[in-house]
């Protein structure tokens, strides 16, 4: 949690004078935080956890107490980033398309920013981050339940949220390092020497044609479509 609430607002929305002590300024503040949303999304899903200002400093070579001109510390920093994640997102307008198809692109744009920046799928969403990027991104995602007029506000906002929610969840990390195909073949001898059908008749049916079906013991986006597609039925109980 920022130290001080009122002067990260001021970061956020670019109302805070830049300083006029201290080192002379060779950057900007924008300029820092790409530095820094580059160095966490090298760090995949822990990458925003490990920023540091010293790792920024190297990064931008410059001394750490440069860093300090522009954000009072790490935890700034990281609400700068976030929110200007969020600013960053793509957002297509569904205005006049059945409400499905809009909840669909809000969830699948989510998506996007999480496989964009995976470390954004663990930043706490009880603890927003109340910039303007977070602000637009959270008008855009209301504007999709337009016309639904059986929902009312706290009802739009509890929506919402659970949308948000399982997407969040089904946003897994992949490195992009891992080989399932090798990974099995290393194990499917000897699992196919101990593993006994008549002991385990439903994991041995399920799991064989799951794996057939998807080449893998998982498969993310074939999950996600059936997820999404069922929390989708659930709203349409209250929505419809």
């Amino acid at each position: 949690m920022s130290a001080d609430p009122a002067r990260t607002l001021a970061l956020l929305w670019r109302t805070e004078p830049p300083a006029t002590r201290g080192p002379r300024r060779g950057l900007d503040l924008d300029a820092v935080v790409r530095a820094a949303t580059a160095l966490a999304d090298a760090g995949g899903a822990d990458g925003l956890a490990r920023l540091t200002i010293r790792a920024l400093a190297t990064e931008l070579g410059v001394a750490p107490m440069t860093i300090y001109t522009y954000v009072p510390g790490r935890d700034e920093l990281a609400d700068l980033v976030v929110d200007a994640a969020y600013a960053a997102m793509p957002r297509e307008d569904t205005a006049g398309r059945p409400w499905r198809a809009r909840l669909t692109a809000v969830a699948e744009e989510n998506r996007a920013l999480y496989r964009a920046h995976p470390w954004a799928a663990r930043v706490d969403p009880r603890r927003p981050v109340l910039g303007p990027g977070e602000t637009a991104k959270y008008e855009h995602e209301l504007a999709a339940f337009d016309g639904l007029e059986d929902l009312d506000d706290v009802d739009r906002d509890a929506a919402l949220t659970f949308l948000l929610d399982v997407t969040r969840a089904a946003a897994l990390p992949d490195d992009g390092t891992s080989d399932d195909a090798a990974w099995w073949a290393a194990r499917a001898p000897v699992l196919a020497e101990v593993l006994d059908p008549e002991r385990y008749p439903r994991a041995t049916r399920v799991g064989t044609a799951a794996g057939a079906a998807q080449g893998s013991a998982r498969d993310p986006d074939r999950a996600w479509r059936f997820g999404l597609a069922r929390a989708l039925d659930g709203l349409a109980a209250v929505i419809e």
